[in-house]
């Protein structure tokens, strides 16, 4: 799960650096393991990455060289490969041109096309990043269809053949921007259309005395878009590449058939991933959530048609827009029982269990006055491991709750997701093979209610136009779009690499290691600090 963020500017001489910033910073909460800006300044590539927030990844030193009017900005959580700083974002390879990626997303056959490219492609892969397989497969297309063409090759017709390249040969969910160096900017989306991503345009400012001159920006959710100035001009298609050309010239293709196309966008995307201003695929995430607490209250009077409960209050922040509406629909006062320290990670995309629960009282305290000799309706956005949910009933206990309910605008977590969501391994999560009695009773809560699968896909469909239109829910269901079975080898090896216990031998291998500064995959070094001291990677 990755923020992902492109701009072109019309004007040679201004800079993307500062937007850049901005936009990623608005995206923060897709990713905050890493974050990385690449720039192209006429023909001389700038990058500078690093792991951290945003805030602490650029200093004024770094900003001042990240010189251009095109680049590429990054924020990451490692879902696939590891959290080193090699494997931030963006990635590049200097052949042929000078080529950037940044992706969002998990390619599910990335172990096989790691080694495809080494053996077949005699292309170097150095690290475990599925987004390094991206680069590589999409650079060697290129080159191939140059090499024929020869001179007078044409470019965007070069572009499309090989991001149709990637399509054919890379497997999972994922969106993703290529900058090749002094050609153009591209936009492209899996073809399941699993991952989100928008394009905007504006007029530039070079096109004040009256020309048609725009600016082009792509990003992994609207609010990016919105916060810098652009309108949004709409969600690429599955398995659709936009180019955007250095003199402003716009192409969008389909890149395979139809029949090698089936749009099913992540759900989890309405449920928590987004910000509730975003627009996605036509749907506000907002409207979804306001639908989806509506759903929730329906079916609580459904099951409890003499419920108790006294007060609503979400667990913040995603579920605030569904409590509201859960506690209209019930007729019962909202409140907001948490105050939330936002100076605390998400615990959702914290790695290890322990690490989550020592962090959930740091994150949230209780206004003890709502809590107190009350029957509490907690409504939460999901459920994965059940870690934070365990520590907020006891917090809501201990600040004096009679009773504690709780409601998932999701449904039971029972399953891995395997397109770009830390959800590895069915064991860790608290619905595996437990019914709703016994995951409250897991939890400590006096009852939970989840939403039903159905009532949710109804809940996003309701806030868009497309009545029919699919999702991609395997989380919740185990049916996956791109056809793999949970008794497949790749989830073996999924919970290999990805379990609460690995991850934090990763963390402690990486915490035994200093290294200085490194090479930053080969584009101009901006270094960490420019004292030249060593650090921790």
């Amino acid at each position: 799960m990755c923020g992902i963020l492109g701009l072109l500017l019309a004007d040679d001489d201004a800079n993307v650096n500062q937007m850049l910033f901005d936009g990623l910073t608005v995206l923060q909460h897709r990713g905050q393991d890493a974050a990385g800006i690449v720039t192209s300044e006429r023909g001389r590539l700038h990058l500078r990455k690093d792991n951290g927030l945003v805030k602490d990844v650029f200093h004024n030193h770094h900003m001042i060289d990240l010189r251009g009017n095109v680049g590429l900005g990054h924020v990451r959580y490692p879902t696939a490969g590891s959290s080193s700083c090699a494997e931030a974002q963006p990635l590049y390879t200097n052949f042929p041109h000078g080529i950037c990626v940044a992706h969002n997303g998990n390619l599910t056959n990335a172990e096989e096309l790691a080694e495809h490219c080494r053996q077949n492609l005699t292309r170097h892969i150095n690290t475990d990043s599925d987004s390094e397989v991206l680069l590589n497969i999409f650079a060697d297309s290129m080159i191939k269809r140059e090499t024929r063409e020869g001179k007078g090759c044409d470019m965007v017709e070069t572009i499309f053949s090989a991001v149709e390249t990637v399509m054919k040969l890379c497997k999972g969910g994922y969106a993703g921007m290529y900058l090749i160096n002094g050609i153009a900017l591209v936009g492209f989306r899996d073809p399941h259309g699993i991952r989100p991503i928008v394009m905007g345009e504006r007029k530039s400012q070079k096109a004040s005395n009256g020309g048609s001159l725009n600016d082009y920006a792509f990003a992994s959710e609207s609010v990016a878009i919105d916060t810098l100035g652009f309108e949004l001009v709409r969600d690429l298609e599955p398995s659709e590449a936009i180019v955007v050309t250095m003199d402003g010239k716009v192409h969008a293709r389909k890149c395979l058939p139809k029949d090698q196309v089936y749009h099913a966008p992540c759900i989890f995307e309405y449920v928590y991933f987004a910000r509730p201003d975003s627009i996605m695929d036509g749907i506000s995430v907002y409207e979804s959530r306001l639908k989806m607490g509506e759903k929730l209250a329906y079916q609580i009077m459904d099951r409890y048609p003499e419920h108790d409960i006294d007060v609503v209050i979400p667990i913040p922040d995603t579920s605030r827009t569904s409590a509201v509406q859960a506690a209209y629909i019930l007729g019962r006062p909202y409140r907001e029982g948490f105050i939330k320290n936002r100076y605390i990670a998400r615990t959702f995309i914290m790695p290890g269990q322990e690490t989550r629960k020592k962090s959930v009282r740091l994150k949230l305290n209780t206004i003890k006055s709502e809590f107190a000799g009350r029957n509490v309706l907690l409504v939460d956005d999901s459920v994965v491991r059940g870690t934070t949910a365990t520590e907020i009933i006891q917090m809501a206990r201990e600040a004096g709750a009679n009773k504690v309910y709780l409601t998932s605008a999701a449904p039971p977590i029972r399953y891995p997701n395997i397109y770009g969501i830390d959800i590895p391994t069915r064991e860790e999560l608290v619905a595996y093979e437990r019914n709703e009695d016994e995951i409250a009773k897991k939890l400590g809560c006096d009852w939970i209610v989840y939403q039903k699968l159905n009532d949710l896909e109804e809940s996003v469909r309701e806030s868009g136009e497309c009545p029919e239109q699919a999702y991609e829910s395997s989380c919740f269901s185990g049916t996956y779009v791109t056809g793999e079975t949970i008794n497949d080898p790749y989830f073996v090896k999924l919970h290999e690499l990805r379990n609460d216990t690995a991850k934090l031998k990763k963390l402690e291998r990486k915490g035994s290691l200093t290294l200085p500064p490194g090479s930053h995959d080969g584009c101009e070094n901006l270094s960490n600090d420019k004292r030249g001291t060593t650090r921790k990677v």
